[in-house]
């Protein structure tokens, strides 16, 4: 394949900087990023797909996630590509938790333009990865790294983290593109979240199991998951009932290369909506968590786009934004580069704080951290977890539900 070649690291930037401007035309976070590999040959360049004609699209459609899958699609499609280490992706802005930690995951390089002092890994510019989990923090340094960027302004900043790979002849960014990979994003932000609170609140939202059969909600649902709307469970409080359905994706989860892991999404009234494994074999970071809240967004999004304003609020009505409802994962976090991307895609998913009806939004079965230490992961997220959102997975209440899933799990 013929690809185009940047040998320059402000080149490639201004590379990332130009699909960001496409975003923001899009009308979705003005992020773009690409990768190289390691005789800087551009093997793709793709920007944020978050949001599509003013709908949330899919909140894990990050520039890097999205490389990512395209890196593993090629893969599969064998295609003859550079192994993940001899890959840089250059992005426009510092990587978020799920892409850190998708990145970590993978084993890619990355090279950083802009800071992100919110949801950025490096959120306080010390290259130094304490949001990270402790045993990921040295990959981060070896792998992460962020050029000086030349000039007089606030922008300027001397170069961190990893040394930019050899095959890049220039290695510095320019202040001008710099700033503008910033503002860009700035531009964008505000009003992209803001769409992440234009849902209905929870009494307003009504029950999508009063819905006829033959309705386009429920068949919509039922098309994506055929057990949707058959378990029903005191609001937020998940039971042993749930069990049957997270174990036969827990085996899934097994069968297609993952841990067994399974996540449900139950809404505001206690109905199964999905219970979904994730598809490891297909692409290393299509982890349970990532298949459940990317296939609940396009569900919403295919029924709402193109629809008429009555049809959008009856789809807002009954399929409500997933923090009115619970997210129930069969294992819970570990300090592990996966986890920490489920994380951070927990994060994008709500984009805001949670209810304060549902402060435990985030359940799981089968602990695999101490509560200290999984409090203390948390706490060092960026700000936009720890104090905007304040991620705190839980553990379920249902002693049975536990049971059940040790005996499934051979614990």
């Amino acid at each position: 394949m013929a690809y185009k070649k940047t040998i320059d690291v402000q080149a490639a930037v201004a590379i990332a900087a130009a699909e960001a401007i496409s975003a923001k035309t899009q009308g979705t976070f003005g992020v773009g990023g690409l990768m190289l590999d390691q005789h800087g040959n551009v093997l793709q360049s793709l920007h944020s797909n978050v949001i599509k004609q003013g709908l949330i699209f899919d909140p894990t459609a990050h520039a890097e996630r999205q490389l990512i899958d395209w890196y593993y699609a090629e893969l599969a499609r064998g295609v003859d590509l550079p192994a993940p280490q001899d890959i840089t992706i250059v992005t426009s802005l510092d990587p978020c938790c799920m892409c850190a930690g998708a990145i970590l995951a993978a084993g890619f390089n990355v090279l950083v333009a802009a800071p992100d002092h919110s949801a950025g890994v490096n959120y306080d510019s010390s290259a130094h990865f304490e949001a990270l989990p402790a045993p990921l923090r040295a990959t981060a340094a070896a792998s992460f790294s962020y050029p000086a960027v030349l000039g007089a302004s606030s922008y300027r900043r001397t170069a961190s983290g990893a040394a930019p790979k050899p095959f890049f002849i220039g290695k510095t960014i320019a202040e001008p593109t710099q700033a503008l990979c910033s503002l860009v994003f700035e531009a964008t932000s505000e009003a992209v979240m803001a769409l992440f609170q234009t849902d209905l609140p929870g009494e307003e939202l009504h029950d999508v199991a009063t819905l006829p059969a033959d309705h386009a909600i429920v068949h919509g649902l039922k098309q994506l998951y055929p057990d949707a709307l058959t378990y029903r469970c005191t609001p937020q409080q998940p039971d042993a009932g749930l069990a049957p359905f997270l174990r036969q994706a827990m085996l899934r989860d097994r069968e297609q290369g993952g841990a067994g892991d399974a996540v449900a999404l139950l809404d505001r009234f206690g109905n199964l909506l999905l219970c979904m494994s994730g598809r490891l074999s297909q692409s290393g970071i299509r982890t349970a968590f990532m298949e459940t809240t990317r296939a609940y967004a396009q569900l919403r999004f295919k029924l709402m786009a193109g629809a008429t304003p009555e049809r959008q609020e009856e789809v807002r009505r009954y399929l409500g934004h997933p923090k009115e409802g619970t997210f129930v994962f069969a294992l819970g976090p570990d300090a592990s580069a996966l986890s920490f991307m489920n994380l951070g895609a927990y994060g994008s998913t709500m984009e805001g704080p949670l209810p304060a009806y549902n402060p435990a939004q985030f359940q799981y079965v089968l602990p695999r951290l101490a509560d200290a230490a999984l409090t203390g992961l948390c706490a060092a997220m960026p700000p936009l977890y720890r104090d905007t959102i304040r991620i705190a997975p839980v553990p379920v209440a249902d002693q049975a539900l536990v049971s059940e899933l040790k005996t499934s799990a051979g614990s």
